[in-house]
């Protein structure tokens, strides 16, 4: 063989290797998850090297895979999920994403207020979020947190048959232009809503053409308890023909559980901790993966233990998530 075209084969095979796993594993490497070298935690370490709080931060949050969110504050859907993945597939690497533009996004709230200007707008965003990840890439697709578990509440009553289709038609986008990704449409937590009621929902909002549901993003509780309502979830799945559905789990934050009374406090709490670090389990365990997908350190809102602004890299809640004060 011709060892000069040695350098460009390794190129080409690292830049595949995420893509060639997802299709003979069905799954990703946590070894080969993506680290955005421009996350908020990232940023912040380099802009403050004498910091001495840095240290902590870098070793344990800035260098952790996290998920990257898009929403209405992205400038081009198109443009900047391509590069993103792009990024990610050329470091032979596979990349979370977070899609988080549903209209009226946070309905039962406040903290996390906006998304697309309307369903049609909505509908043109998530086909070009689709349509850039690709049909040979391969990615970890997390859709709209909290938009089905707030269809729980009579704050949201008015949206949910709106919101239902638009998740439906989100799901089948990614089936038909992203077919690598596995998309995992998020479902809140184990005291939001019911197991039957969880998959009662999943069902209408298209989970047939997603891998599975995404449990505990951005909240507190343990993956012992989630692990055990996904599982739960995923039989009620079962039970309406749904077949056999998985669900991942984010432990970026709950180290140490939720807050001791466990009461809904879930905008910076005191005394939390990041959890483990990403990691893909052992074919047939669940939950399938445990992820960052909260990026440790970025406020929930102007409340608790920060007063920066939800989405607001703030130091000194990372540093606290480090040590768990």
């Amino acid at each position: 063989m011709d060892r000069r075209g040695l350098p460009m084969i390794r190129r080409i095979v690292v830049r595949l290797l995420p893509s060639l796993l997802l299709v003979v594993t069905g799954i990703a490497h946590a070894a080969e998850f993506y680290g955005d070298p421009n996350s908020e935690a990232q940023k912040w370490v380099k802009a403050h090297p004498s910091d001495g709080r840095v240290n902590d931060i870098r070793d344990r949050i800035a260098s952790q895979p996290a998920a990257r969110w898009f929403g209405d504050w992205t400038a081009d859907i198109g443009a900047d999920v391509a590069s993103y993945v792009g990024r990610a597939t050329a470091a032979g690497r596979t990349p979370v994403l977070v899609a988080y533009n549903i209209p009226n996004r946070d309905c039962g709230g406040e903290e996390s207020s906006g998304g697309a200007a309307s369903a049609t707008a909505y509908r043109d965003w998530i086909s070009t979020f689709a349509s850039a990840v690709g049909a040979s890439r391969a990615a970890v697709i997390v859709l709209e947190p909290d938009a089905l578990a707030d269809l729980g509440g009579a704050k949201c009553d008015s949206l949910k048959a709106t919101r239902l289709s638009l998740l439906a038609y989100a799901t089948a986008q990614f089936k038909k232009k992203s077919p690598l990704s596995q998309v995992y449409l998020d479902i809140g937590h184990s005291s939001w809503l019911a197991a039957t009621q969880a998959a009662d929902l999943l069902g209408q909002a298209g989970v047939q053409d997603a891998r599975g549901f995404s449990l505990n993003v951005s909240n507190f509780k343990t993956t012992q308890t989630e692990t055990a309502y996904g599982k739960a979830v995923a039989s009620e799945l079962a039970k309406r023909g749904f077949g056999t559905k998985t669900f991942v789990v984010d432990t970026s934050r709950n180290g140490n559980g939720p807050p001791p009374a466990d009461d809904g406090n879930w905008c910076n709490p005191s005394a939390r901790k990041i959890g483990v670090a990403p990691s893909v389990s052992p074919a047939g365990d669940a939950p399938e993966m445990r992820l960052w997908i909260k990026n440790p350190g970025l406020s929930d809102g102007q409340c608790g233990t920060s007063a920066a602004k939800a989405g607001t890299f703030d130091p000194e809640l990372a540093f606290k998530l480090v040590h768990g004060y």
